[in-house]
């Protein structure tokens, strides 16, 4: 039988807590900042935990 393969994408994009959480990423910081301004970009810095609606694919994704 086929084995069940994790998405790579997924996988670089989240991380999973010690505790089980996941977490991602904050968007909009890689391109166009030079028109945002200086507390936007410091807001977007860091990481936050992946929304509850999301939490049931993500880890379907990464074969959880």
């Amino acid at each position: 039988m086929p084995k069940m393969k994790s998405h790579t994408g997924m996988g670089k994009r989240v991380k999973i807590t010690g505790k089980g959480k996941i977490v991602r990423e904050q968007v909009g910081k890689r391109h166009l900042l030079e028109h945002k301004s200086s507390h936007v970009t410091r807001r977007m810095t860091g990481t936050v935990v992946v929304a509850k609606a999301d939490t049931a694919r993500v880890k379907k994704l990464l074969g959880r």
